[in-house]
């Protein structure tokens, strides 16, 4: 019995291997391209798998013509603004649903539910009507605009909230603490990982959220990350060196974003999905 157990160990350790180094594929092959020149990058032969030498012309030339530092300020202040937004209204929301009872919860989340089952570019006019006459258009007002609330952090925060003991509510009613105080002092400090995983789905949402700051900001001063590489790319062809150099640059604030909170960011999902 213990060697079977051992066999199934090995074999699924295989399989999340095998699994992962996939889904690293992409990323490695954006580094290797990075360093290639553009022949290299673009030529046929599938066992080229490693540059002939390792050249960081693409590196410089990326940098001369791209402003990272203030490509990088517009994407810091799109993720600030939304983690914030995301992380007060869906706390409060999530709170509401999944501690308090009151007429119209059922349908009201429903209609949460159902905002997350509608693809995101059907309010992507509507979106741009609202930003385009309070004269909005070309800020970072308008990138923060469609995260300003969040079914799916509503519905990720309910969860954690429905996880918790009752006994904590009602130990706090009876010291004396209402819905607000018991809100604020007892629960959400509870639910720390679960902001915290909420701002990383957040901040990863909008780091990759190009469809809407190509249409809302088409001023290059006024651009996030992801749209600037989208500009960098040729009408009829691609410099892919160039091309994977900035995307390479470009990665390095999440990586290390989620380096820093991978322990609550795991903690979070962990706790949040317990109780349905």
């Amino acid at each position: 019995m213990r060697k079977d157990g051992n066999t199934k160990r090995l074999a699924k350790h295989i399989v999340l291997i095998l699994g992962a180094v996939i889904m690293l594929v992409p990323f490695i092959w954006m580094f290797l391209t990075a360093f290639k020149t553009e022949t290299e990058a673009t030529q046929m032969n599938p066992f080229v798998i490693f540059p002939s030498e390792w050249r960081t012309d693409a590196f410089s030339e990326v940098l001369r013509k791209m402003d990272f530092v203030k490509l990088y300020i517009n994407t810091l202040l799109m993720i600030l603004g939304r983690i914030i937004c995301a992380v007060v209204t869906a706390t409060m929301a999530g709170y509401a649903f999944g501690r308090l009872h009151f007429k119209g919860k059922n349908i009201c989340f429903g209609l949460v539910l159902f905002q997350m089952m509608v693809p995101t570019q059907i309010f992507i006019i509507p979106q741009y009507l609202m930003v385009s006459e309070i004269g909005m258009l070309n800020t970072i007002f308008s990138l923060v605009f469609p995260g300003l609330v969040t079914a799916f952090g509503t519905f990720l925060m309910r969860q954690a909230y429905m996880g918790l003991p009752k006994d904590l509510e009602d130990a706090a009613r009876l010291d004396g603490c209402n819905i607000g105080q018991t809100f604020l002092y007892v629960m959400l400090p509870l639910t720390k990982s679960s902001m915290v995983a909420l701002g990383i789905f957040t901040a990863l949402f909008g780091f990759k959220d190009l469809m809407w700051p190509l249409i809302a900001n088409t001023e290059q001063s006024s651009m996030p990350l992801a749209a600037a590489l989208a500009k960098i790319q040729g009408q009829f062809s691609a410099n892919y060196p160039e091309l994977m150099a900035a995307s390479l640059i470009a990665c390095v604030p999440m990586i290390v974003i989620y380096l820093l909170f991978q322990r609550h960011f795991i903690e979070g999902i962990a706790t949040s999905g317990g109780k349905l």
